[in-house]
């Protein structure tokens, strides 16, 4: 009996000591069962207790009972307090709540910079009055050459510069005037349209070429079309993307099958006055193709040469991009780079 006595102060004294680690559910819960469950002391002490006389377990039986009673009501308490501080603690933490703190771990998700600058020539063009058009990336040769009045030797339509697809005469478009006879088809004049997407040659990469990229395409059909018509489109959408009203534009003789006459546009520098590297110190960049469309192209359309006329500009659109936002690298674009993405945020 004296051991088993001596024994129960012990378990008393660790009962206090383990009550005063206890600051959550867990270790609540940890306590109890160490004490209070099938495998606790406590447990333990009462299979002691039958070994013992009769006339020991009246003496121990009560002391054993009592202690039972004792830890079961406190653990009891212990687990009210604690529920009690936990809602004290959430409520306080909501009064509190600082909507304006700053969370060190939040990313940011942004669209990427083709998305952003897509957007921007799109509004510039509603503006204008054009509607968005969108043809498909993987077409035939009819669309994509010969409608535009490319002919059959023409060395843009040689395996070695385009990506024809096993089906004959099925290739990735080369261009987005691919989209230029079927508006012709699906609406009569007048016709405005600003068309931007992804495009493909066999080019060989590097820092200014890509055999993937962005192009964008502006047609505009209607009787009396002329020249200045192109020019003062060229002009106004040019400083509106670059955000630049100083921007000039200067036009040069060229030869596109589709167009006729053919003109090359250049912007002036917007980075300088006197001659920089970006314009390779002539103070002119050169941007875009354009001219009045060819009367065979519109004849492929459907529409009256001698009625209506029209012009046709388009570039690329990383290069707009390079130079309105000093890109020196077109693969940047396509590149999973996050400090460059992070700079369009």
């Amino acid at each position: 009996m004296k051991n088993l006595l001596e024994t129960l102060d012990l378990v008393k004294q660790e009962f206090i000591i383990a009550t005063s680690t206890i600051f959550n559910q867990t270790s609540l819960e940890a306590v109890r069962v160490a004490f209070l469950g099938r495998k606790g002391k406590i447990v333990d002490l009462m299979e002691q207790l039958k070994n013992l006389p009769v006339e020991d377990k009246k003496i121990v039986g009560p002391q054993l009972n009592q202690f039972k009673t004792h830890a079961q009501e406190q653990l009891d308490a212990l687990a009210i307090r604690l529920q009690q501080e936990e809602a004290a603690d959430k409520n306080n933490l909501e009064k509190n709540f600082d909507v304006s703190a700053y969370r060190y771990s939040e990313l940011k998700g942004t669209s990427h910079i083709y998305t952003q600058i897509i957007t921007d020539l799109e509004n510039i063009f509603i503006s204008m009055g054009y509607d968005i058009a969108d043809g498909p990336e993987v077409d035939n040769e009819y669309y994509n050459f010969e409608s535009l009045n490319i002919p059959a030797d023409h060395p843009a339509r040689e395996a070695e510069d385009s990506f024809y697809l096993y089906k004959k005469g099925i290739l990735l478009r080369t261009q987005c005037s691919n989209v230029q006879v079927r508006s012709m088809h699906n609406s009569q004049p007048p016709i405005a349209i600003f068309s931007p997407g992804r495009t493909y040659r066999k080019e060989a990469t590097d820092q200014t070429h890509d055999f993937q990229f962005t192009q964008y395409e502006v047609m505009l059909i209607d009787k009396n079309i002329s020249v200045s018509n192109l020019l003062a489109t060229a002009r106004t959408f040019l400083q509106a993307i670059l955000d630049n009203d100083k921007i000039e534009i200067r036009a040069r003789p060229g030869f596109f099958p589709f167009v006729e006459p053919g003109i090359e546009i250049d912007a002036s520098c917007p980075f300088c006055t006197a001659g920089c590297s970006v314009c390779k110190h002539t103070r002119w960049i050169e941007l875009f193709g354009s001219g009045l469309i060819h009367p065979n192209v519109l004849r492929a359309g459907g529409i009256d040469p001698t009625i209506y006329s029209g012009f046709a500009l388009g570039g690329g659109i990383e290069r707009l991009a390079m130079i309105k936002y000093g890109i020196n690298d077109i693969r940047l674009f396509h590149s999973s780079k996050i400090k460059f993405l992070d700079q369009f945020i």
